[in-house]
């Protein structure tokens, strides 16, 4: 599947989507990927059991990404943890090919990217697995990865134990997206027009002009 190009409003899941902003606006500085150290995004406590963090080595032809992280949920859908491992092994020859580009892609670019796959828990429920793929550089190269995983299932619940694992059916791809439009964070609720507001040009006897400043 080729990679489209979008916009930050791809992405569903309102926790990704404040993951996404806090990267827009250390990026929108100098119109790079920042520095992981600099990434300190608003409770991220509540998010570490979704995310993973992985270290990427740009010497080989191949970009070599090696997990850092472990306890995931996501490792309970892959079966086992994989602290210090590299992805690719992590993942094995079945569902290398279906995830690896996508964290190339991320790396080449040096943009989020954020994917979204179909796949099946053990009792045969579709499961939506959501990607969000986000660089970091030092040096002008991407040395870290972060990737945010959600799952949704419209069905209700549904068993994430070995869900990448536990059944013959292999991904099945809906979306691949790189992040490449509209890189700028907005906050909401923001006035920009002016900063002065005037009404009644001329007031009637005995009423003044009223100005209402904008804080």
């Amino acid at each position: 599947m080729d990679f489209a190009s979008a916009a930050p409003s791809v992405v569903k899941s309102i926790r990704q989507r404040d993951l996404l902003n806090t990267w827009l606006r250390l990026y929108a500085r100098q119109q790079i990927a920042p520095a992981v150290w600099e990434y300190q995004p608003a409770r991220l406590e509540e998010e570490l059991f979704d995310l993973i963090y992985y270290t990427v080595d740009v010497s080989t032809p191949a970009p070599r990404l090696t997990i850092q992280s472990e306890n995931t949920r996501i490792s309970r859908a892959y079966g086992h943890t994989g602290k210090g491992v590299l992805l690719d092994d992590y993942l094995g020859p079945r569902l290398a090919p279906f995830v690896m580009p996508v964290y190339y892609e991320c790396v080449a670019r040096g943009l989020p990217v954020y994917s979204v796959a179909d796949v099946d828990d053990i009792y045969g429920r579709i499961v939506a697995y959501e990607r969000l793929l986000l660089p970091f550089q030092t040096g002008g190269q991407v040395c870290h990865v972060i990737a945010s995983v959600k799952t949704f299932c419209e069905d209700g619940g549904f068993e994430i134990k070995n869900l990448m694992r536990g059944n013959d059916a292999l991904p099945r791809p809906k979306l691949r997206a790189v992040i490449d439009r509209d890189l700028f964070h907005r906050a909401p609720g923001r006035i920009a027009t002016a900063d002065v507001v005037e009404f009644a040009d001329q007031p009637a006897p005995g009423v003044t002009n009223e100005i209402i400043e904008l804080n």
